[in-house]
């Protein structure tokens, strides 16, 4: 209920926003990347309209295949169950994006308790957080990161609670779906290297250690076989959205042009949250936070941040960094509740009214 009551207040948000703008609601939750995944849901790689292209431009008929198979595979299954025609593509990726929302509160409820001084009360404002996160408004768009989320934060509960072939199943899956798939694999294959040297739980780590790299694998081998590169995908990103590893000095160049002429409210906010996100990666590993999930949210973060491309996607690269809100939701566990009410209130606020602005008002891809 926390995470879609907040996320009803974004939308509530997001209507207002709409119509002073005058866009459409429905369509701005299904633009940029969204027009890709339900294209792809409907007719396949092959089927995607030649007017859908590239950051450039451009097409090919390999360029569909730089957007992750999991979230419009699941969206054209759901789509079909009505056997008169389903219930429609556009309803279907909202009812799967928001079921996925929910699947990933509850697994983030349950690692609240298991963290080092969780509690049940943590684990519900570490939900709130995640849903009143800045980029949050994709977590009721056709997009992928809910169902990425969902994954990934199930696979960690089974990294945490040892179990082994849950954590490497949902790895696996969350591999199918994006990229940043590779954060967690190697969270989780670490965390199965230190169970197998240490002899515990017997087969089941072996088990779950070599499921989890499979989904990202085998996509990736997949477009290397498609393309005939095998470094396909790679170079998919590399032509069709100036998208590649180059440590960093993209982000630290654009961040200080934004800050140097403030040219948008979006662009300063990002290089608040990029500064935001290392801060808590720090705090996160101070505090000790379960070295898994810190592993998995500083996987995360040098991908978004060490690479180069579309700059005002960095806030929204972010929000799978979920566990970089722990320290937050522990420290607000501690405070009164008026205290711990306030501050959520505050940053749903906040939160909603970037989200709709960064859909409606920005007029670049998010």
């Amino acid at each position: 209920m926390i995470f879609l009551g907040i996320r009803e207040f974004g939308l509530l948000v997001l209507t207002w926003m709409a119509a002073a703008t005058g866009r459409s609601v429905t369509e701005a939750l299904r633009s940029w990347d969204g027009q890709w995944f339900l294209a792809i849901a409907e007719s396949g790689y092959e089927g995607v309209p030649a007017g859908l292209v590239d950051a450039f431009g451009n097409r090919s008929a390999e360029t569909p295949l730089a957007f992750f198979p999991g979230y419009p595979m699941v969206v054209r299954w759901f789509a079909a169950i009505d056997g008169d025609g389903g219930i429609g593509l556009v309803t279907a990726a909202f009812t799967v994006t928001i079921a996925f929302g929910v699947a990933c509160a509850y697994a983030l409820a349950r690692l609240g308790r298991h963290i080092r001084g969780g509690s049940p009360r943590t684990g519900l404002i570490l939900v709130a957080l995640f849903a009143a996160s800045p980029m949050s408004i994709v977590l009721v768009m056709a997009y992928s990161e809910a169902m990425f989320c969902a994954l990934a934060a199930w696979s960690l509960v089974g990294v945490l609670e040892r179990r082994w072939v849950l954590a490497g199943v949902c790895c696996a899956a969350a591999g199918l779906v994006r990229s940043t798939g590779a954060a967690l694999v190697l969270a989780v294959g670490l965390a199965v290297i230190v169970a197998v040297v240490r002899r515990r739980d017997g087969w089941r780590p072996w088990v779950g250690g070599v499921i989890a790299p499979v989904g990202l694998l085998g996509y990736l081998a997949w477009v290397g076989v498609r393309t005939g590169e095998w470094n396909g995908w790679f170079g998919l990103q590399e032509r069709g959205w100036g998208t590649g590893f180059d440590g960093g000095v993209a982000t630290v160049t654009f961040s200080l042009e934004a800050l140097a002429d403030a040219r948008s409210v979006l662009e300063v906010t990002t290089v608040g949250l990029i500064v935001v996100a290392l801060v808590l990666l720090v705090v996160g590993f101070k505090r000790r936070v379960e070295w898994p999930l810190m592993v998995y949210a500083a996987g995360v973060l040098v991908m978004d941040l060490g690479s180069n491309g579309l700059m005002n996607s960095k806030a929204r690269l972010m929000v799978p960094a979920f566990t970089l809100l722990i320290p937050v939701a522990t420290a607000l566990a501690k405070r009164k509740p008026s205290t711990a009410v306030l501050t959520l209130c505050a940053l749903v606020v906040a939160g909603s009214w970037f989200g709709a602005y960064s859909i409606t008002s920005w007029g670049y891809a998010i």
